[in-house]
């Protein structure tokens, strides 16, 4: 006989109501709620700060204080400044018998130094002036606000930037104790743009300033260093003065230095100036001997190798020959001073001036436009003054004692040594 099975058989289950929702989506899709409450809960914050300051002025509501000097006033619509725009908010009001008392927190909010600064720093970084709102965080519907327009961003950045680069321009030299000093170009549009980087005693870059002309023609090379004269740079004693080759800016250097002056070539102007005379069979070994004479730690030695390629140059490449000897002197002037091997080849060339300059190509690029030179002054000084931030001190700053102290000896062997001492004692 069969014994029935005391297991209850399964009964199918309803399939649960529950269902897991994908969260990613969720937190998507919240996102911008998230956002607004964040604003909403700053906004309230802001109000209870207003009526704080109201109640610190006119005391607490509703208190009997015949002494009181100021009382409410009630609100009025005003603007400040919040997320890069400006919000209209219910201000609180107070008065006295002279008139309306200024609330201390809606002053600080109110600024618009701070709306100014996110504008530019949005440009910079590469944000249209149409597209400045879409960069910004989504305010709630019931939110007025306003500043965000292509027009009102770009009144902001250009009184910016001009206020910028005139505080550039004037700011005093006579506390940086500079011992280099590197100048280049950058042509904007039909312009030439010619900025100036000083190095320091210690091994820090300083952007020094920005000047505008058609040309690297003397004329505006002077403009450039009789405006450092100015502010302070001074020209009583020795500094070593980096340049690309412009004869332009040698004579200007020569006109506001004299024997000041201690000039270097850049050695990769120098090289490639060269390679241009050459075909692509002849470049690898000329290029050879030019990095083997760069690269020595002789200025005799170096010169030696200068010498014979220009020989061996002279007979098929006499425009190359003639590149060679031109300047060669100033090509080597790093070489004489006995510095280690590392600032030696920081100094030899003016690749951190055009580093510098490649910051400013990159800040630039969405310009279509260009309308005049003081447009691109404004630009160029931006995208200098945003490369300064990440400066670091030249490669090799550790040996820098040992430049200061060859150009303190050549101040002494010319005789500029006594001027600087009559000056102290004046």
């Amino acid at each position: 006989m069969k014994r029935k099975s005391r297991i209850a058989p399964r009964v199918p289950q309803a399939e649960s109501p529950l269902r897991h929702l994908p969260l990613v989506d969720l937190l998507v899709d919240t996102k911008t709620e998230l956002l607004e409450l964040a604003l909403r809960s700053g906004l309230k914050v802001f109000t209870a700060m207003l009526e704080e300051d109201r109640t610190a002025i006119c005391g607490p509501r509703y208190a009997h204080e015949p002494d009181r000097l100021a009382s409410r006033a009630g609100t009025t619509q005003s603007e400040v400044v919040l997320g890069g725009r400006q919000v209209t908010i219910q201000r609180p009001r107070v008065r006295t018998a002279a008139g309306e008392v200024a609330l201390p927190t809606f002053q600080t909010m109110a600024a618009t130094d701070p709306l100014d600064r996110r504008v530019v720093e949005q440009m910079l970084v590469g944000v249209a002036t149409r597209q400045y709102a879409r960069s910004l965080e989504p305010l709630g519907p019931e939110m007025e606000s306003r500043g965000t327009s292509k027009s009102a961003v770009s009144r902001r950045f250009v009184a910016r930037t001009t206020a910028q680069l005139a505080a550039w321009q004037s700011a005093p030299l006579d506390a940086l104790d500079l011992v280099a000093l590197l100048i280049d170009g950058i042509h904007v549009g039909d312009h030439c743009l010619i900025v100036a980087l000083g190095i320091a005693a210690d091994g820090q870059k300083h952007a020094l300033g920005l000047w505008d002309g058609s040309t690297e023609n003397a004329t505006v090379c002077q403009g450039l260093l009789a405006n450092l004269q100015s502010r302070g740079l001074r020209t009583d004693r020795s500094l070593l003065v980096i340049l690309d080759g412009s004869k332009a800016l040698r004579k200007a250097v020569r006109a506001t230095f004299g024997d000041a002056a201690l000039v270097q070539r850049c050695q990769v102007h120098k090289t490639r100036n060269i390679l241009e005379y050459l075909n692509d069979r002849q470049r690898p070994w000329a290029q050879a001997i030019l990095r083997r004479a760069y690269q020595s730690a002789d200025a005799k030695t170096a010169q030696r190798l200068l010498l014979d390629l220009a020989r061996r140059l002279e007979m098929d490449h006499p425009s190359a020959a003639e590149s060679v000897r031109e300047g060669l002197d100033e090509t080597l002037t790093v070489l004489t001073l006995n510095l280690s091997a590392r600032l030696r080849r920081s100094l030899a060339t003016t690749n951190a001036a055009e580093s510098l300059l490649s910051r400013t190509r990159h800040v630039k690029r969405n310009v279509k436009r260009w309308r005049g030179g003081q447009m691109m002054l404004r630009w160029v000084a931006a995208g200098v003054l945003e490369a300064v931030k990440g400066f670091r001190r030249l490669k090799g700053y550790a040996d820098m004692p040992t430049l200061v102290a060859a150009l303190r000896a050549r101040d002494r062997q010319l005789g500029l040594s006594v001027a600087q001492e009559e000056r102290q004692i004046a």
